[in-house]
């Protein structure tokens, strides 16, 4: 078998999906692992995406495993590594991102990188430097309330250069509306002055697309998804359907939701007023002694049969989410829901659940670790940015399982109905 043109370290699971996403639309045939995988592909593919779980860990502990999934991708002979994060560039305070960025450039012996977090189709854009949800800079956004992870700076110059050894500079858009060979020049111009890392601004897909070239020779590109639209291209790959084929969907359907966001809140408000059966956990029910867990699976036993999906989730307001926090501590609130969410996830697919959404980045990686997921096959996407994917689980009853994994931010208001449409 030939070796995969890209090597690819996503910092979370959801982002590992929505990289493979974009990969497979491009027409990439595209496996994705969970954590570093013990064997290479089984069959012949175009990337290989190692999914993380280091966006908000400690920075030593980051760099360490990305690091070890760099050498087993060398391992592998992929041409071209990239290091995706998420499209609101968020990390811990200390940041993730740069001395991720640090350690993987010294590894590979590069001096030079990008830097883009835009995903125009998902409202993130970059704009002389500065990044964009929707119509507000990112700080006026929802990431400001974000509570692990919160973004008060929308300024990814400054945000990089205080997490870097290296200088930062910027790939305005005054060079990349003029095509590749403008985005070159300006490469070769900031190289010539000492930049090693350079934000390139995006708003639409025609600058990912123009961005494309210009990256080809680049040892390792740092990116949120939708650069990867640019990049198929570099190896002589072009969109195909085929690319996304998934074996027929089975079974019972389930949502399970542990993100805080203004887009999930949303869709599970969404989901509620559509007459959606949903069940809510309350972390001081479980602090309490409550079986959470017993009473949500049982809940979901009487109704799967007779309803359509149904949903679990921990899901709150910014306000009550802080109110929460302070009463038991950031780290100990999220770990305490998350694993009443993976075991939920866990108990619904040995129930049944062949067709299960998961919605955030934390959820979803406690989720595929409680059902021992290693690695997915990425089909169609449901939104940009969210496949549906099929993944062996040895809890699940059916031949396989269909799981999404979403980002909290992403999928339209409806995307909790619209998601099992997608596969009748």
């Amino acid at each position: 078998m030939k070796p995969p043109y890209l090597g690819c370290i996503a910092d979370d699971f959801t982002g590992a999906t929505d990289l493979a996403s974009n990969l497979v639309r491009s027409g990439m045939r595209v496996v994705q692992t969970i954590g570093i995988p013990s064997e290479p592909p089984s069959e012949e593919v175009d990337a290989i995406v190692i999914a993380l779980k280091s966006r908000t860990i400690q920075a030593t502990q980051a760099v360490e495993q990305s690091l070890a999934a760099l050498q087993w991708l060398r391992t592998q002979q992929v041409q071209q590594v990239y290091f995706k994060y998420c499209s609101t560039f968020d990390s811990t305070p200390e940041g993730n991102i740069g001395p991720v960025t640090d350690a993987l450039m010294d590894a590979l012996g590069t001096e030079f990188t990008i830097a883009c977090p835009a995903f125009p189709e998902n409202g993130r854009s970059v704009y002389k430097g500065y990044l964009f949800a929707g119509d507000v800079l990112l700080q006026e956004s929802g990431m400001r309330n974000h509570p692990l992870t919160p973004m008060t700076d929308s300024n990814l110059v400054r945000v990089l250069q205080a997490q870097t050894k290296r200088r930062v500079g910027l790939v305005d858009h005054s060079y990349v509306r003029r095509g590749s060979d403008a985005v070159s020049s300006r490469i070769a111009a900031l190289r010539s002055e000492g930049v090693e890392v350079a934000i390139v601004d995006a708003i639409d897909n025609d600058d990912l697309l123009a961005m494309g070239p210009a990256l080809a020779g680049l040892p390792l590109v740092t990116a949120g998804s939708g650069v990867a639209i640019g990049l198929p291209a570099n190896f002589g790959v072009s969109a195909s359907d085929l690319a996304a084929r998934l074996p027929a969907a089975r079974g019972r359907r389930a949502i399970v939701s542990g993100s805080c966001s203004v887009a999930t809140n949303a869709q599970v408000a969404d989901f509620r007023q559509r007459g959606g059966a949903a069940f809510s956990i309350d972390p001081m029910q479980i602090v309490a002694g409550v079986d959470v867990v017993s009473e949500a699976l049982a809940w979901a036993d009487k109704l799967l049969d007779d309803v359509g999906p149904v949903l679990v989730y921990a899901t709150a307001e910014p306000e009550a989410v802080k109110t929460t926090q302070a009463k038991l501590g950031v780290e100990e609130a999220g770990q305490m829901v998350e694993h009443a969410l993976s075991q939920i996830a866990r108990g619904l697919v040995a129930k049944g659940v062949g067709q299960l959404v998961v919605a955030g980045g934390e959820t979803s990686g406690a989720c595929v670790q409680a059902l021992g997921i290693d690695r997915m096959r990425i089909g169609p996407a449901i939104a940009p940015g969210v496949p549906w994917c099929h993944a062996q689980s040895r809890y699940a009853l059916t031949e396989g399982i269909h799981v999404t994994l979403k980002s909290g931010n992403f999928g339209t208001t409806d995307f909790f109905t619209k998601a099992f449409e997608q596969l009748t």
